[in-house]
């Protein structure tokens, strides 16, 4: 984010503030009114936390195409799977050829 945003995001948490202190008037203490005015104040902390955090810098995406394994979608051969136990589907069966 740039500074003018963060000014931006500064602003708008300025103005709920001051419509939390408008609930206030309104609603007094409710419940609601403290869990909004919670919400707006963990806002502040959080946006003021970016002062002391100094940005990451964006990672590049591998490009490197040299590890990748390309697997067949045409079907396996199946005497691969002859005398496997197929767990989950009843076990492995004997009888069966």
């Amino acid at each position: 984010m740039t500074t003018t945003e963060f000014t931006e995001l500064r602003r708008t948490i300025g103005q709920l503030r001051q419509c939390v202190g408008a609930l206030r008037a309104k609603y007094g203490e409710a419940p609601a009114v403290r869990r909004i005015a919670n919400d707006v104040e963990r806002l502040e902390i959080d946006v003021n936390e970016f002062d002391d955090t100094p940005p990451v810098p964006q990672q590049a995406r591998a490009t490197d195409r040299s590890n990748v394994v390309v697997v067949p979608d045409t079907p396996y051969d199946p005497s691969l799977w002859h005398g496997a136990d197929d767990e989950g589907v009843g076990g492995y069966q004997r009888d069966q050829r």
